[in-house]
């Protein structure tokens, strides 16, 4: 798997919200340069099990649409006299 990157606008707005939740909900300040490299320890470390599980879903909700369109293709089969 390629390492997960966000655009610097991205980056920067993802840092600034986890500065703005450390501070409101636990009233810690972490900001500027602290907030990116948090950031980028949580992209690091979590990312790749959040991005592995959105594969995993998207893979089941595929799979039950191709298992709708395989019993709708084994309906349209006719009887078969030899």
């Amino acid at each position: 798997m390629s390492k997960i990157e966000f655009s610097k606008e991205a980056r920067e707005a993802l840092a600034e919200a986890l500065s703005r939740y450390l501070k409101d909900e636990l009233d810690l300040e972490v900001k500027g340069f602290d907030a990116v490299f948090l950031l980028d320890f949580i992209s690091e470390t979590l990312g790749p099990h959040f991005y592995n599980q959105g594969l995993w879903d998207a893979q089941a909700a595929l799979q039950k649409k191709l298992d709708l369109i395989s019993q709708a293709i084994d309906e349209l089969e006719k009887p078969a006299k030899l």
